[in-house]
């Protein structure tokens, strides 16, 4: 991608295979959870990702990707401990599921942000991270982890966890 470091791209891969290992926990097993080796790749490099996005600063100092970063590790760690403590209780089985699939939400904003803010090279889809298209589309995926909420939620409720 123009424009970025080597630190940059580390971080870049680390938070594409997050994604790509939440997207496959979800078709797979129909969430994201540490039972899974998909969702185990999925929380470790959730959080490499989260760590290492905290010590980019190409738009000047602390700003709105890196509280964006502490969210997604707050979320991240009550997701987890949700997730350990679900045994017998549908609520916090319930809670951890959204919470892991609002963490891949997250990730959808700095990823929609930072590469269509450069790429197509010469003639990126967005002007920047104020761009009203930004917001729109970042809305269209809000839908979309909406929709996929709902359906692990009937999913769970009909396994009576």
């Amino acid at each position: 991608m123009p424009g970025i470091t080597i630190f940059g791209a580390i971080h870049t891969f680390i938070s594409l295979a997050a994604v790509v290992a939440g997207v496959y926990s979800l078709a797979r097993h129909g969430g994201i959870d540490s039972a899974s080796r998909a969702g185990q790749a999925y929380i470790v490099l959730t959080a490499a990702s989260c760590v290492t996005g905290l010590f980019i600063f190409h738009h000047g100092g602390f700003g709105p990707p890196h509280a964006l970063a502490i969210l997604t590790l707050v979320l991240l760690a009550c997701a987890f401990a949700l997730e350990v403590k679900a045994a017998g209780s549908i609520f916090r089985r319930c809670a951890s599921t959204l919470a892991y699939s609002a963490t891949l939400f997250l990730h959808s904003i700095p990823g929609l942000t930072e590469t269509f803010t450069r790429l197509p090279a010469g003639a990126p889809w967005f002007d920047g991270p104020d761009d009203p298209r930004l917001a729109v589309a970042i809305g269209m995926i809000f839908i979309v982890f909406l929709l996929g909420a709902t359906i692990q939620l009937v999913r769970l409720r009909k396994t009576r966890y």
